[in-house]
């Protein structure tokens, strides 16, 4: 006898906050986003988090009881009951007290939750969130033979960061486990925009804008990379999965007392340095601003862009290059939170051009979940990692006609090593040359763990 599986169904989860509606201006972090959308229009700057939250089995049989966790969650956090009003020149943040959320139920056929839940996700985000109108987030539930065993969040990076999405997920897990929690939120969007209009926030904002200014004089736009007809699309990524770096970075960091992504950074910088023919090099990176008082618990999005200029000048080995690399990345973190309108009026006033067209320098992106390892159970003699070498695989991948950075380096988690990607402007690298590049970035790393 065939049995019909349950049909998908939306189900509408009311929620109502203990605190009153609000609105406030947008965050600086926001106006980041809101800035690159006037510039590039939402399609090319808008991303998602997707993330999915297994079920405790003592509430797996009855979807009923996940609901109302959703609920309390939208209640308990006034990020996830804010809309965005960016139409005009006066950008704002709404909140609501109370409303309805829809939670999409989704019965597993696979026999594989986790799996349907990363399937759902993938449809949840592939919808832009039109954010005068949604909630910057989406829920579902996926559903087996009757019970839950998965939920799915989809945020959008308007209200929340990366750290943020984990903290409302952890609330979520304590939700469906506990019912309830006992201690407050911490700070929400709308707290923190109006922190920031405070005065001792817009001092620091203004000395951020001095420093990129500053910073960005002594940074060359020009490269002796050979220019060439671009490729269509004309930006494309390479990825590099190397064992042998996977090794080297430990035995450098472990070596120097240095953590990982320094050493990354500071081998990134150099290789930078060799392929533009520039003595000084801007690394951009990405900072979460969460060491303020009450930020580290915020649930908004506080990461913001900073700019790590790193003079390369008689710094031909890693010992001499480190230091620098983590001074100028000191100075590249404090200065990493401020109004994006302040440094665009500050670049504007001495004539520099600020985000316009595509950046000619680096944007660095360690986006691995652990960025320290150690090396209990490798091999770390010499032959052994050289020899690993031979067996890097190196691969393209994503094709973009529209990109922000001439050069974009993430670092990144292989089941098979070290990660080093590269989305590169084919303006001025060739499709070997992207390859080239990355295998000269192993190979500085492998050289430096080995003297």
């Amino acid at each position: 006898m065939v049995v019909d599986q349950p049909a998908e169904t939306w189900r509408t989860v009311r929620f109502a906050a203990e605190t009153s509606a609000r609105s406030a201006p947008i965050t600086w972090g926001q106006r980041a986003l809101w800035l690159a959308i006037r510039r590039h229009g939402a399609g090319q700057v808008m991303f998602t988090l997707k993330r999915w939250v297994a079920v405790p089995r003592r509430v797996q049989a009855d979807p009923e009881r996940v609901l109302p966790a959703i609920s309390a969650l939208m209640a308990r956090h006034a990020s996830l009951r804010t809309r965005l009003e960016l139409a005009d020149d006066s950008p704002a943040q709404l909140v609501a007290d109370a409303g309805e959320v829809p939670v999409l139920l989704v019965p597993d056929e696979s026999g594989d939750p986790a799996g349907t839940a990363r399937l759902v996700a993938d449809r949840l985000a592939a919808e832009p969130f039109a954010h005068d109108k949604d909630w910057p987030q989406r829920f579902a539930v996926v559903t087996r033979d009757g019970s839950a065993y998965q939920v799915v969040v989809v945020f959008s990076h308007t209200t929340v960061d990366f750290r943020a999405a984990e903290l409302v997920l952890r609330d979520l897990r304590l939700l469906l486990a506990r019912g309830g929690i006992d201690t407050p939120a911490g700070l929400q969007s709308a707290d923190i925009a109006e922190l920031e209009q405070v005065e001792r926030h817009r001092r620091r904002s203004a000395r951020a804008a001095a420093y990129w200014v500053e910073a960005t004089r002594r940074l060359s736009r020009d490269t002796r990379l050979p220019m060439r007809d671009p490729l269509t699309p004309r930006f494309r990524r390479g990825l590099l999965v190397s064992a042998a770096a996977d090794t080297a970075v430990p035995l450098i960091a472990g070596r120097y007392a240095a953590t990982s992504s320094t050493v990354l950074l500071a081998a990134a910088a150099a290789t930078v340095g060799e392929w533009s023919g520039n003595d000084v090099v801007g690394m951009h990176t990405m900072v979460n601003n969460r060491v303020l008082d009450g930020y580290p618990a915020a649930i908004a999005k506080l990461n913001q862009l900073a700019l790590v200029p790193v003079d390369l000048t008689g710094a031909e080995a890693m010992a001499q290059l480190l230091p620098r690399v983590w001074q100028a990345a000191m100075d590249g973190y404090r200065h990493a939170y401020y109004d994006p309108q302040e440094l665009s009026d500050a670049f504007s006033a001495v004539g520099l051009p600020y985000a316009t067209g595509v950046s000619p320098h680096c944007y660095f992106n360690d986006i691995r979940l652990s960025t320290d390892s150690d090396l209990l159970g490798r091999e770390v003699d010499e032959r052994v990692v050289r020899a690993a070498a031979a067996r890097t695989t190196f691969a393209l991948a994503e094709r973009f006609e529209r990109f922000t950075w001439r050069m974009r380096i993430e670092i990144v988690d292989q089941p098979a090593g070290l990660g080093l990607a590269l989305t590169a402007d084919t303006t001025y690298f060739s499709l070997d040359a992207i390859e080239a590049f990355l295998r000269a970035l192993e190979a500085r790393l492998v050289d430096a763990a080995f003297g």
